[in-house]
């Protein structure tokens, strides 16, 4: 009986470590909230810019655009600043699209449609590493002479419409092999 239990601490050990690997995450943005891609108000010439500054955009991330009678270009920098829509990287313009954040840096993006760009329909996503998580040390204290960080204002994420969590393929192996080794190994 003594060895059962050893055997049991054992996987449920092995089990905790194995699942304390990376996690990979990715957030679907709904470009513009609620609102979608639209020109904006003319007292609101920088509705995207708050929007985008509001959000915190990784590699793998995912950038919804939904409008109607209108377009998304990803455009190149200068392009973006002139809302020059003449050499688009990539066009959309079948209602709702999906444009994956595949690097870190900058992507631009303008409306296609007359003069909705100089009206302030554009946007820029400054991209940062890719998402992975790791499971905290047991014991994390914040280094002495620093005050603990601030929680996020609530509207960080509030335009994400899913999120979708991948558990890597390791830690379903070893929760596998885990309960395999329990069941055989039980009375």
């Amino acid at each position: 009986m003594a060895s059962l239990s050893i055997v049991l601490c054992s996987c449920l050990i092995i089990f905790m470590a194995a699942t304390n690997t990376s996690v990979q995450a990715s957030i679907h943005f709904q470009v513009g909230g609620s609102l979608g891609w639209h020109e904006p108000d003319p007292n609101n010439t920088e509705f995207y810019s708050q929007w985008a500054q509001r959000n915190r955009f990784q590699v793998g991330d995912a950038l919804v655009f939904e409008y109607q009678n209108d377009s998304v270009l990803r455009v190149e920098k200068l392009d973006y600043m002139n809302c020059d829509a003449s050499n688009p990287i990539i066009a959309f313009d079948n209602g709702k699209s999906t444009f994956i954040l595949d690097r870190p840096g900058d992507f631009y993006f303008i409306s296609g449609t007359g003069e909705h760009c100089k009206n302030g329909q554009r946007l820029v996503v400054d991209v940062i590493h890719e998402h992975h998580f790791t499971s905290p040390p047991p014991i994390s204290l914040p280094p002495q002479g620093f005050p603990p960080m601030a929680s996020p204002p609530d509207q960080s994420f509030e335009d994400s419409t899913s999120a979708s969590v991948m558990i890597t393929a390791t830690s379903v192996s070893v929760l596998v092999i885990t309960f395999v080794i329990v069941v055989l190994l039980a009375p």
